[in-house]
Formats: structure tokens, C-alpha cells, sequence
């Protein structure tokens, strides 16, 4: 006799499992990812380059092939010292930034023992932060200016007859202005890097004599140098593409290539603009891949 077995509609079907390959479920979960860099970061990089190739006049651009513009700001004069200004920018505000940062996570991690009274104190730093780049920045024109809190201070004690003039619109205003603005993108990293160092690495180094100089020199630097460059890459990226700073705290008298290519770009100069642009980049990027040739910061990320 046999036995016919009939599936009703209420009866559960035996599942199938599909299965996937791990390269290809790498792939797949690479994808998202892919996509989002790709159109909103490879493709807008790929345009600027296509752009910085054209050919453009007073009223539109026209697409071509030419080298005028690389030719233009690599061989002009101009060009060179307005990359040099802005190199200076960046090398003072990052020395200022490396050693304001460097105490104050030092302290931080150091010298507060308690993790909830270093979270207290790490927030306070970033209370600034809750507020736009532009009013931080506008707001040292009446501690600098002419008529400004520190001039009328100085005057009316009797140390200057009259106001200082260069702590505004001078170089000086833009580097504070920019070490205001930056300190914290160089505090945040140095501090989530002493925090990781093992205590018992410093009092190792105490019981064998050390002083606390030689415990700062050989322990805790070493360690902290994955901080330093990941803070060192924030804040030269930041300084190298700010142009409201230098246009404002300078009062015009001072350029940045980043304002230079501003003002290109109100000119509809676009395709000069998109070549400075490149030439910016490969700068960053030579100097970023110097810093990870010398620091290794795999371990922080």
C-alpha cells in the first residue's frame, strides 16, 4: 500500500537557507559604505580635477584640456607667497595647539583622579564648541581692537600711551583667533590616547628612579605621539582650508590660499579655483602621509 502525504495550507514548508560566501558577504557590507564615499567624495574629487583642466573666460567655462591654469598658479610669484603664508599659519597654530593641547590633556588624565570629574572638566572644554566658528571668531574684535578690553586696560593702567594697533587686523589676531578655534581637535585626540596608557607603566618608571621630567620624556611622549598626529592632521587640514578667519581677523591685509580660491570663485574663475584646489590637496596629502610615515596611528583608530 502507499502512503500519499498531502501538505495543507496550514502546514509549515521546510525553510531553504541561501548561502553566502564570506567574500561575498564582505563585499555586500562594504557596499553601503562604497557608495556613500564614492558619490559624495570620490566623485565630487574627480569633477574638481576634470574642472581645473578647462578653459573658462569672464562669463562661463568651456570644457577642454589645457594646462594654463596649473601653469598659472605654480609659475606665479604671488601664488608661491600665498602658499607660504598659509604654510606659516598652519606650523604656528599647530605648535601652539601641540603644546596648549598637550598640558591640558596632560592634566586632564593625570592629575584628576576621578573619571566623572574628567568627564566634567573634558565637557567644559567643548561648552564653546556649542557655538558657531564665526561668532567665536567675531567675538575677539572688541577684546583686540583699537577701543578694545585689552587696549583700554593697557592704557588706562599707563603701560602704553596709546592703543596697540597690530593685535587686530594683523597676523597676530589670526593666529589666536585660529588657536581659539582649533585647541580642542588637538586636546580630544592626545586625551583619548594618554587616557589609554597603563599607570603601572609610570610608577614602574618612578620606582626605578626616574624623575618626573624623565617620566614625561620616556613614558608618557612616546606614548602620546598616535594623539599628537591624529590632533597635528585636524588641525593643519582645518587651518589650511579656513578662509573667514584669515579675511576677517586680518582685515583683508593677509591671504590664505583658501581665500584666494574664494575669491576666485566670485569671479566665476572656477576652473583656476579647482586647480588650486588640487594643488592644496597633494600638499595636505603629502604632508598627512609624512606624519603617518612617522607616527603609526593605526592603533587609535
Amino acid at each position: 500500500m502507499t502512503t500519499v502525504r498531502f501538505i495543507g495550507a496550514g502546514t509549515p514548508r521546510p525553510k531553504r537557507s541561501i548561502r553566502i560566501s564570506p567574500k561575498l558577504a564582505s563585499y555586500l557590507q562594504a557596499t553601503p559604505l562604497t557608495l556613500i564615499l564614492g558619490c559624495f567624495l570620490a566623485l565630487p574629487l574627480l569633477m574638481i580635477i576634470v574642472v581645473s583642466f578647462w578653459d573658462y573666460d569672464f562669463a562661463q567655462m568651456y570644457p577642454d584640456f589645457l594646462l594654463m591654469n596649473y601653469e598659472e598658479t605654480l609659475g606665479s610669484w604671488v601664488t608661491w607667497q600665498t602658499y607660504f603664508n598659509t604654510l606659516k599659519y598652519a606650523a604656528m597654530v599647530w605648535a601652539i595647539t601641540l603644546f596648549l593641547g598637550f598640558w591640558v590633556a596632560y592634566f586632564l588624565a593625570f592629575h584628576i583622579r576621578t573619571t566623572a570629574m574628567q568627564m566634567v572638566l573634558f565637557l567644559i572644554c567643548t561648552v564653546p564648541f556649542l557655538t558657531s566658528n564665526i561668532i567665536r571668531m567675531i567675538s575677539w574684535i572688541p577684546v583686540l581692537g583699537r577701543n578694545g578690553l585689552i587696549n583700554s586696560g593697557l592704557v588706562n593702567a599707563g603701560i602704553v600711551s596709546e592703543p596697540v594697533e597690530w593685535l587686530l587686523y594683523s597676523d597676530f589676531a589670526v593666529v589666536l583667533a585660529m588657536v581659539h578655534l582649533y585647541t580642542l581637535f588637538m586636546v580630544t585626540p592626545i586625551f583619548n590616547t594618554l587616557m589609554r596608557i597603563d599607570k603601572s607603566l609610570v610608577e614602574a618608571a618612578r620606582d626605578a628612579g626616574a624623575t618626573s621630567w624623565q617620566v614625561l620624556t620616556n613614558v608618557i611622549i612616546p606614548l602620546a605621539k598616535p594623539g599628537m598626529a591624529i590632533g597635528t592632521i585636524f588641525v593643519v587640514t582645518l587651518v589650511m582650508a579656513d578662509f573667514s578667519t584669515v579675511q576677517v581677523m586680518s582685515g583683508g591685509q593677509s591671504a590664505s590660499v583658501a581665500l584666494m580660491m574664494k575669491n576666485q570663485m566670485s569671479l566665476l574663475q572656477y576652473p583656476a579655483a579647482a586647480a588650486n584646489a588640487v594643488v592644496l590637496l597633494v600638499l595636505v596629502l603629502l604632508m598627512v602621509a609624512g606624519i603617518l610615515r612617522i607616527v603609526d596611528i593605526r592603533k587609535e583608530l
